[in-house]
């Protein structure tokens, strides 16, 4: 190793926070504090790495100053493939720089000729968002997004391809973020902040999939940044700024569960900035001995506060090499070349400091191909993108074609390669597993089979999921409502007892039992903030190290290196294997009977589904043998009652006695009745985002005349209201232009925005359950299962008490939730995982979602995804989705279905999706969905479906009166759509004759 501290790399000996050098390897950036300004310089790299050209005074050190920054740099970046450069400062600015045309040498204002820029870059676009100093930026794989910090707690993602569009701002940090890392996957950016919390989300929804806030709850004071990095093989991230028995280390983070058992450790203050190599390295082999299989690693190095670097080995047990006091001020910054071999480290002290490394030192770097096998090994699929370079003999005969062929996403493969590689996705595991066979592995879980009792004492063998183990990385959300299906690979759970010895058989079973469980009135947010550790690690996240625990040397060997965090998990320690039976105990809270029959069928996955309902009379029986348990726990407490005690009840619900629940259902016809809130003396409700709306009431606020009056008390934006009602409110909801209460006397009054009476009170069929504003529409679903939307704006009913024996009849689910669209559309979400809206123009109940649907789980339309589509996927119908559809897009290799079968399910679930969008009249989704949607049939060649999807959007060419065709479709002018549907068609050569047709009548149509 060579370390050389190049002077004449200075900003005038102010602090450099920032140095990143460029992919080509030919130059380097650094950002820091100038004169009176931010300032960013870019170097050459050549003087740096070798002396020769340092002492040649005929190569330029510099080559660009740029000063346009108002105050300090504190981060400089470059873009993936070199052309732009993003540097973001406490101006509160991030500017993109981009190399200009050479004009000539140019000095920087005020400076002595000497300091000519030899290249001209120049700021091509001003992103203006953050309302504090932005402190770190980060590109997305591929430079689709970028990303930017600031202590204004917020993340602001820009849309790399529109620039200054704003993709979206991750709000959800209370303290200033100060680092940011986007996984090389490009599922989750990772983000960590002074509020003592790392935060990781997903890039699929933008939504945060976990907050990691033990390894930092002992931090005192504060870093200036807080540099975190995530492994090349996108199995560890590693932060900065943590703590371990009150000492500084770097936390490593394992992405299968988010599991924090490992740090680094020795640094003697605050860890400021992570780094991982880019390159993944195998180890050398030496001369003439033969090539022994070697475990690929990964290299990381840690920059302190203690002016020293210490740089890692996964390989080793130690630091490869630690150099102190390198600086006289903290580091601030770490950028290694892209060959792996070269690293420069810059420091608050205005200097930086370039350490080269030989490849005895760290190793043999794989080379793409190789890294992209360990890619395809743990995720199914290579990270790199694949120029498609032969466009097939096919002779192009329309100039427009060639431009969308040029313009064509690398990603997409022509559907012949897809059709080959789709067989060959599924990644087989080595037949040894730390040494142990899977067939050992298969055998030693039979034998630790975990037996528990129900309430009626017989006896529940907990399922242990024993399925082949050969998946990548599939997301586990599918496992949240959708039952292990028999012949579906659900390895995942077996990770734990692959990837750590700590863990038993009984951590096993728990993983098996607690998903399904799972109640289906529990959203996402619930998941991941319900502070149990064992619930949280088996949120949305990836388990990945399933192949890594044979391909990647596992960081778990390396024991004696880190200081191992304690693995006894609260809460779970107690009783491991026993949360099973929290859901059968579970039934006493029940609000509803028939939910009986479903939380039985929960507790045994491998009980067979087919199977009829039990008769009314067994399931009393059941009920029966239930409450002798309950009157049995008076007296001396069976030994597993008090593990069902000791398990915290997960979903409070109104108790309700078995006896008058039976009473509720007269046999044999079985009447439907919703929950209904119980009246309460006083409550406050908060409803919308933008502006937020409070309403506070007061049940029997005061007593006039002998009649009791009830007050409701409106506040938004600084502003309030209140008005007085005769009858105790029951529930009260509101939007952006309504508010609505309903009463216990069964009336229903709505309200303006200012608190006006817009109508005479509605007398409801029967007391209310669930109540829904959005815009002036207004949703009422009442104790008797029956709906009610009205416009009252317009004063009309959209909906007429419309009841739900329809959908609830016939099956043992009861109403779980439910919600009104923008555009009046009302929409029930049913506890078998079902959700259904009324369409008021056909008076009837679509199924818009069947979480259980084996469409949602083996369609795979991955390739057919863009970077821009993940905006348009929010709305009603991914709300209702939730988190089981970003699953289907790992699907492929979930089932084993042959290509054509699973091009099929693909194509009918898309089909669905949009007919869903379509009736839910939510015009960003259809549009979302139908470029998806197209982009299959074209990539599959759906000739038929294609052409008759042209032909709806063009409509006729020539006016008819005879003509049905509508020119709109949900607000969108189907023209206008067909516009952006061509240039899809446009990247498959086979097509170029329906493309030609539909371009030229589209201009015949356009012109008149």
């Amino acid at each position: 190793m060579k370390l050389l501290k190049p002077s004449w790399v200075s900003q005038n000996g102010k602090p450099i926070f920032s140095v990143d050098i460029h992919p080509d390897g030919t130059k380097f950036a650094t950002g820091g504090q100038g004169e009176d300004s931010g300032k960013v310089v870019i170097w050459n790299m050549a003087p740096v790495l070798r002396e020769e050209d340092e002492k040649n005074e005929n190569i330029p050190k510099m080559l660009c100053q740029m000063d346009n920054h108002l105050a300090c740099v504190n981060c400089v970046r470059w873009s993936n493939n070199g052309l732009y450069l993003a540097s973001g400062g406490d101006d509160k600015l991030v500017m993109v720089w981009k190399k200009a045309a050479f004009i000539g040498p140019s000095t920087v204002f005020g400076s002595s000729s000497k300091l000519a820029n030899v290249e001209q870059w120049r700021c091509v676009t001003i992103l203006r968002n953050h309302t504090g100093d932005v402190m770190d930026v980060a590109w997305s794989p591929h430079d689709v997004w970028l990303a930017s910090c600031s202590v204004d707690n917020t993340i602001v993602i820009w849309n790399a391809r529109k620039f200054p569009e704003i993709v979206t701002t991750l709000k959800g940090h209370t303290g200033l973020v100060k680092g940011l890392t986007w996984d090389p996957v490009g599922k989750y950016i990772a983000s960590q902040a002074d509020d003592h919390s790392l935060k990781v989300w997903r890039t699929m929804d933008w939504q945060l999939d976990t907050n990691i806030t033990k390894p930092f709850s002992e931090c005192g004071g504060t870093t200036h940044v807080l540099r975190l990095s995530w492994s090349p093989d996108g199995q560890y991230l590693v932060s900065a700024h943590a703590m371990n028995n009150s000492g500084p280390t770097a936390q490593i983070i394992e992405r299968d569960g988010w599991k924090t058992n490992m740090d680094f450790v020795g640094h003697r203050k605050a860890v400021t900035v992570v780094k991982f190599n880019p390159k993944i390295f195998k180890k050398k082999q030496r001369n003439g001995s033969a090539p022994k299989p070697s475990c690929p690693y990964c290299c990381c190095a840690v920059g302190s506060k203690d002016r020293s670097l210490s740089v890692w080995l996964t390989s080793l047990k130690r630091p490869l090499v630690v150099i102190h006091d390198l600086f006289d001020k903290s580091i601030m910054d770490i950028t290694w070349t892209l060959n792996g071999l070269g690293m420069l480290v810059c420091s608050m002290d205005g200097t930086v400091a370039f350490l080269d490394f030989s490849q005895d030192e760290l190793g043999d770097p794989l080379n793409e191909e190789e890294k992209n096998t360990i890619h395809q090994n743990i995720y199914g699929k290579s990270l790199a993108i694949t120029m498609e370079t032969q466009l097939s003999s096919t002779i192009i005969e329309n100039p427009e074609m060639l431009k969308y062929q040029q313009e064509r996403p690398g990603a997409q493969t022509s559907s012949g390669v897809q059709g080959a590689g789709l067989e060959n996705q599924t990644p087989k595991l080595t037949n040894v597993v730390n040494g142990e066979s899977l067939e050992d592995i298969r055998k030693n879980l039979l034998k630790k089979q975990v037996e528990t009792r129900t309430a009626d004492g017989r006896r529940r063998i907990t399922p242990l999921c024993i399925a082949q183990l050969d998946t990548g990385d599939f997301s586990p959300a599918l496992f949240n409502s959708v039952p292990i299906l028999p012949g579906s690979s659900a390895a995942p759970q077996l990770t734990p007892q692959l990837s750590s010895d700590s863990n038993t058989a009984n951590s096993l079973c728990l993983r098996a039992n607690q998903e399904p469980a799972a109640s289906p009135t529990k959203n996402a947010t619930d998941d991941k903030d319900s502070g149990t550790p064992a619930l949280n690690s088996v949120g949305p996240k990836s388990n990945l190290l399933l192949t890594a625990a044979s391909k990647i040397e596992p960081m778990k060997a390396l024991d004696s290196r880190f200081t191992e965090r304690s693995k006894a998990t609260p809460g779970v320690t107690s009783a491991p294997a026993n949360l099973g039976i929290s859901t059968l105990d579970r039934v006493k809270d029940s609000g509803v009977v028939k939910d009986w029959k479903m939380k039985e069928e929960t507790s045994s996955d491998s009980e067979d589904k087919g199977q009829k309902a039990p008769p009314l009379a067994k399931r009393k029986a059941d009920m029966e043998a239930a409450e002798v348990v309950e009157k049995r726990k008076k007296g001396r407490p069976r030994k597993d009652t008090k593990l069902m005690m000791a398990v915290p009840q997960a979903y409070p619900q109104t108790p309700v006695s078995v006896e008058k629940e039976m009473a509720r259902i007269p046999a044999p016809i079985i009447s439907l009745k919703l929950h209904t809130p119980a009246v309460q003396k006083s409550f406050t409700i908060q409803v919308g985002t933008d502006p937020v709306i409070y309403l506070e009431v007061e049940n029997e606020a005061s007593v006039v005349a002998g009649a009791r009056i009830s007050q409701l008390r409106c506040s938004r934006d600084g502003r309030e209201w209140d008005t007085v009602l005769p009858s105790r409110i029951a529930t009260a909801t509101g939007s952006s232009d309504v508010v609505a209460v309903a009463c216990e006397d069964r009336t229903l009054s709505v309200f303006s925005a200012c608190g006006r009476r817009l109508l005479p009170s509605i007398m409801l069929p029967a007391p209310i359950s669930t109540l829904h504003c959005s815009a002036f529409f207004v949703m009422a679903l009442t104790a008797s299962a029956s709906l009610s939307v009205w416009d009252v704006q317009k004063q009309v009913a959209l909906v007429k008490n419309e009841s739900l024996s329809s959908i609830l009849l016939g099956s043992d689910a009861t109403v779980s939730h439910s919600m009104l669209t923008d555009q009046g559309v009302p929409v029930v979400g049913l506890s078998n995982g079902k959700s259904f809206c009324f369409s008021s123009a056909m008076e009837t109940w679509n199924l818009i979602v069947d979480k259980q649907d084996a469409l949602v789980q083996c369609a795979d339309f991955r390739n057919c995804v863009s970077s821009q589509d993940a905006l348009g996927s929010t709305g009603p119908l991914a709300a209702t989705q939730g988190r089981t559809l970003s699953a289907s897009r790992l699907a492929s290799r979930l089932s084993s279905a042959p290509h054509h079968l699973q091009q099929g399910m693909t194509l009918a679930f898309l089909e669905q999706q949009l007919s869903s969008a379509l009736v839910l009249r939510s015009t960003a989704e259809y549009r979302h969905w139908l470029l998806i949607y197209t982009r299959f049939i074209v990539n599959e060649g759906y000739e038929q479906r294609l052409r008759e999807l042209c032909k709806d959007l063009l409509g006729p060419v020539h006016k008819s009166s005879s003509s049905s065709w509508e020119p709109t479709v949900l607000g969108l002018r189907k023209r206008d759509v067909l516009a952006e549907v061509l240039p899809v068609i446009g990247q498959n050569l086979r097509f170029q004759r329906l493309f030609t047709e539909y371009q030229d009548q589209l201009e015949i149509v356009r012109l008149k």
